[in-house]
């Protein structure tokens, strides 16, 4: 079927054509025609009741505590609590605010629940104070609460000198000042207050460490570093078999911050 011949030096291929059948030419159209049509398909977009890709679980939010006192930061489902018994005049409470804001940001498994307990040689703006952010959060919730904390450590004078004379919250809702005119602040107040003095508390800041688990509690005095904390979470859940429900321990123990 092939032949080979010689031309000016180079070889040369002879291929003998053949002509197609009649058979052959049908089956070619019906072949061309098959992949334009599945070319077409291809190209169409795809049915909305059947999406290209499956759609995704939506995650599922990170639980928030419910509005109102007490007030907590963090995720409401955390397991540990540490409740902070607070004066919004104390300086050292003021140094540790953003301290343990950061380290509670870090730690989810950890919520931060505030206590108010203004000092008798801080008042009364120790009290002042307490009763703007109760209101501020009344009328807006728990990040309001927080803010207004925050605002109250930035712009106090401390050591129970309060806020600078004619100084007023900004953006004062109309809920918050009616809250502010009446004496719902101040019940709840008094009452944390004589809860406190009823545990033997009487400097700020202090923390009590709570497994939401076990029920189980350490009371931990001074602000108390970020490590200290992790080793005290430790302990608690090391212990929550085989202490007592609750058991007190020096901050001595476990390390304070610098006052």
């Amino acid at each position: 079927w092939r032949s080979m011949r010689w031309r000016d030096g180079e070889s040369t291929m002879r291929i003998p054509r053949f002509a197609p059948s009649r058979t052959v030419l049908i089956v070619a159209l019906l072949v061309a025609a098959a992949l334009t049509t599945a070319a077409w398909l291809g190209l169409q977009p795809p049915s909305p009741a059947e999406p290209a890709f499956p759609l995704a679980e939506a995650t599922p939010a990170p639980a928030t505590a419910p509005a109102g006192p007490p007030w907590r930061y963090g995720r409401a489902d955390a397991r540990f609590t540490v409740v902070e018994y607070a004066d919004l005049e104390c300086p050292f409470c003021r140094a540790y605010f953003a301290v343990l804001k950061r380290w509670i940001d870090a730690h989810p498994d950890v919520s931060w629940q505030w206590h108010h307990l203004p000092l008798p040689l801080h008042e009364p703006a120790a009290s002042a104070d307490a009763r703007l952010v109760e209101c501020v959060g009344e009328a807006g919730g728990q990040a309001a609460f927080w803010q207004a904390a925050e605002w109250v450590y930035t712009h106090t004078r401390g050591d129970g000198q309060g806020l600078p004379e004619g100084l007023r919250y900004p953006d004062l809702t109309p809920a918050a000042q009616q809250c502010l005119d009446s004496d719902r602040p101040d019940a709840l107040i008094r009452a944390q207050s004589a809860s406190a003095a009823q545990e033997g508390i009487k400097v700020t800041p202090t923390l009590r460490l709570q497994d939401r688990q076990s029920g189980k509690t350490l009371l931990l005095h001074g602000p108390v570093e970020g490590d200290a904390l992790l080793s005290a979470i430790d302990l608690l859940a090391a212990s929550a078999a085989a202490e007592p429900a609750s058991k007190e321990m020096p901050a001595e123990s476990l390390g304070d911050m610098p006052r």
